[in-house]
């Protein structure tokens, strides 16, 4: 066996002395970097796009077969309650009718909503006189459907 004998230098102040040294050390050189390179340019990550065709709903079974209660929002600027029925008896997948409504209680829309489990995830579409009117994919988390969706444009 070969032991290696290391010489530990104490800083005065303990550990935590030393560490604020090297702290000091690295830091004074960076600084000078940081002021030695004036106007350079630094990138700047672009802003965020508009999030206003951006919503979520979450999804939870409700006691009654074939009917699951929504928690939605969008653009960070509506949000509410909502209730599908019509649907399965079993799981998410399927096909309902579908209310949302505001915080406040007063109505917000309504849809056919088609819910389709594509292996882990699910693909969601709602619909208006038979047309899509938004698409949105999801997944199952602690027994709800998390989903998150977009309106169609025309």
């Amino acid at each position: 066996m070969h032991f290696v004998r290391r010489h530990i230098t104490v800083v005065p102040g303990g550990q935590k002395g030393g560490l604020m040294l090297r702290a000091i050390v690295i830091t004074v050189p960076l600084i000078g970097l940081l002021l030695a390179s004036g106007g350079a340019s630094v990138a700047i990550a672009p802003a965020a796009p508009d999030a206003s065709n951006i919503g979520f709903v979450l999804y939870t079974r409700s006691y009654a077969p074939g009917t699951l209660n929504a928690r939605w929002m969008y653009a960070n600027k509506y949000s509410g309650p909502g209730i599908a029925t019509g649907g399965p008896k079993a799981g998410f997948a399927g096909h309902y009718h579908v209310r949302y409504f505001h915080d406040t209680g007063e109505f917000s829309d309504e849809y056919d909503l088609v819910i389709e489990k594509v292996q882990d995830a699910y693909k969601v579409s709602w619909i208006t006189a038979g047309k899509v009117s938004a698409v949105g994919v999801g997944m199952e988390v602690e027994g709800s459907l998390a989903v998150g969706w977009r309106r169609v444009a025309d």
